[in-house]
């Protein structure tokens, strides 16, 4: 009987063994799933999709298209693996549940970002007393609370009429409000709709107070970091893609096509937006105060999310930014 025991233990043991071994390699099996949005950094990706980079480099990615928002939902329900996400952004995502690390600083929003006026208003010193139609928590109200201090603007001169970013145009046009704060193609469509109407302030006056991610679930990156790795290379041969004059226009037809939209539209999307090359990532990867520092920028981006009550306490920022495997590629070119 004992015998019999200690075979049936060995016999089930043996069999746990190989279920987990076949149920580790059945999720290995699975494709990343990487949420992604209309911004025209993260849009890039598509170069590396069509161009079937990801499997040159044995990697299963699956990249499925959300409108913004929706994508951090999907992320938050764990649908997905990663998203596309700004750092202040993704701090939300994890501050009201679910945590992410990024491990790219795919670039940084210059100019997309802005503040557009109604005809009269030149500059934000003019909105005094004025109203700007905004979606309050967002990006944009962090923007426009840095166009304010370096203005030296009390933000009690201004009031915000919270707006849904996609509705700013329209209500830009009646008239309810003087000014709209939006990032495109909302900033650009106000800007065609109401003649006259100006880019008073943009995050192009403030380099590096936006800074878009992609960002990965801790477990996904524990337990698949070879493959992310993978995703990171590729990443890079994008950028080095974009890098070269030589395939912009290229570049612009698989962007556009991705949104359905003609290149010449596109083009001004694009250099709104700036793209960070591997040795600029690098240097926005050190740790710094100021907004050429992610870890300063999204400092920033921690103490706004407070002040506006989107969570309770200061986190930890330290545990959303993983800067290893962009120094691990950088240091795998020089070998």
């Amino acid at each position: 009987m004992k015998l019999t025991h200690l075979l049936r233990r060995a016999t089930l043991a043996a069999s746990l063994a190989l279920t987990s071994i076949f149920l580790a390699a059945q999720s290995e099996a699975e494709p990343l799933k990487i949420g992604y949005s209309d911004w025209p950094g993260w849009v890039a990706w598509e170069i590396g999709i069509q161009k079937d980079w990801f499997a040159e480099e044995g990697v299963d990615v699956e990249f499925l298209w959300f409108d913004y928002v929706a994508s951090m939902d999907a992320y938050a329900a764990g649908q997905i693996d990663a998203v596309t996400m700004t750092n202040g952004d993704a701090l939300v995502t994890g501050g009201t549940g679910k945590p992410s690390v990024a491990i790219i600083i795919n670039d940084y929003s210059n100019g997309n970002d802005m503040i557009v006026a109604a005809p009269g208003i030149e500059s934000l010193d003019d909105l005094k007393g004025k109203k700007i139609g905004l979606e309050e928590g967002f990006v944009i109200h962090l923007l426009l609370q840095k166009g304010m201090k370096l203005y030296g603007i009390d933000p009690d001169e201004i009031e915000i009429v919270n707006t849904p970013t996609n509705e700013t145009p329209q209500v830009l046009a009646s008239g309810a409000v003087d000014a709209i704060g939006a990032w495109q193609p909302n900033s650009g469509q106000a800007l065609k709709t109401v003649a006259g109407s100006k880019r008073i302030f943009s995050s192009a006056d403030a380099p590096g107070i936006i800074y878009d991610f992609l960002s990965v679930s801790p477990e996904s990156l524990e337990s698949r970091r070879d493959d992310w790795m993978k995703v990171v290379k590729v990443w890079y041969r994008i950028v080095e893609y974009l890098k070269d004059e030589d395939n912009i226009d290229e570049a612009l037809g698989i962007l556009a096509n991705r949104v359905s939209v003609k290149p010449s539209e596109y083009e001004p999307f694009f250099e709104g937006t700036y793209i960070l090359s591997l040795s600029e990532a690098l240097e926005v990867w050190e740790k710094g105060e100021g907004l050429d520092s992610v870890y300063g920028s999204t400092k920033l981006a921690n103490t706004f999310n407070v002040e506006q009550g989107v969570y309770d306490e200061l986190l930890n920022i330290e545990q959303y930014l993983d800067p290893s495997l962009t120094r691990e590629f950088a240091a795998s070119l020089k070998k």
